[in-house]
């Protein structure tokens, strides 16, 4: 397992030409998928980001993300979806009751899928997650 923490600022590197294209700013988590789906890197000099699939990648490891091919050279991804952050995020049951708020998240870094939601107040198991918005994360009572 991973955390979502350990991965923000680690440089993004190709494969094949061992170029660094930026650093990771952000994972954006489908939460009813239970999934990191994308990658947002930002560039080193602040010109621009760029929305990595998670098909994308190549490997997540402790000191770098691999990507299959510079993301310049890709003019057939489809449009990234809207980008919620999860860290720092209020919780709520579905029922509207407040569980605190997203401290980290593990993710297994071979697929993505995410396992945890560390809070203040515990542990979340992903099992429980159903959406994820402007406003909060939602769980599921339990």
């Amino acid at each position: 397992m991973m955390l979502y923490s350990q991965v923000r600022g680690l440089p993004v590197v190709t494969l094949a030409e061992a170029a660094e294209i930026g650093v990771v700013k952000a994972l954006t988590v489908d939460a009813a998928a239970r999934a990191v789906t994308h990658v947002r890197v930002g560039a080193r000099r602040g010109r621009g980001n760029t929305v990595l699939p998670w098909e994308a990648l190549h490997a997540v490891g402790p000191d770098a993300v691999l990507v299959r091919q510079d993301p310049a050279a890709d003019t057939t991804a489809p449009p990234a979806p809207p980008h919620h952050e999860a860290l720092r995020h209020r919780i709520l049951t579905e029922t509207g009751d407040e569980r605190g708020t997203v401290q980290d998240l593990a993710f297994d870094p071979a697929t993505g899928h995410v396992e945890t939601v560390y809070t203040a107040l515990g542990t979340i198991p992903a099992d429980r997650l159903l959406g994820l918005g402007d406003y909060a994360l939602v769980v599921r009572a339990g």
